[in-house]
């Protein structure tokens, strides 16, 4: 029994360690694999593309034109060239090609009907009632 309470923490602790050696081996690898055109993520969230790579640190473009200088360390990720370019420049072709096709489709069902005409909020037409007077009908 005394010895499974001794053996519980030494074997937590040397799980611990493994699996931090195993997530800085991934950092690591990650930074090797830097590059000039690659698009990047920094541990701030900035996205940028690599203009140069650098013994301790890399060069950002964090805007047409404008270069930044930072530690290598400070790379959160290397993305994708179709994943940077959607986060850069807005949504994937898939969602437009989609809302589109849901916008071409609303026109083609053609005029709305006299009973699918939109609320209005005015005094005007909340003055009106039914035909008794009484309040306004609802559906």
């Amino acid at each position: 029994m005394n010895l499974i309470i001794l053996l519980l923490p030494i074997i937590a602790i040397v799980l611990m360690f493994r699996s931090q050696k195993k997530r800085q081996q991934q950092q690591q690898s990650m930074q090797t694999s830097l590059e000039p055109g690659a698009g990047v993520r920094t541990i701030g969230g900035l996205y940028a593309q690599v203009k140069a790579v650098n013994d301790e640190t890399v060069e950002l473009e964090i805007a047409p034109g404008v270069v930044s200088h930072f530690t290598k360390g400070a790379i959160a990720a290397v993305l994708d060239p179709q994943e940077y370019d959607a986060i850069i420049n807005g949504r994937p072709l898939e969602d437009e090609l989609a809302e589109l096709a849901e916008s071409v489709e609303a026109d083609e069902a053609g005029p709305a009907e006299e009973g699918d005409k939109p609320l209005s909020l005015s005094k005007d037409g909340a003055d009106k009632g039914d035909a008794d007077g009484g309040a306004p009908a609802s559906k």
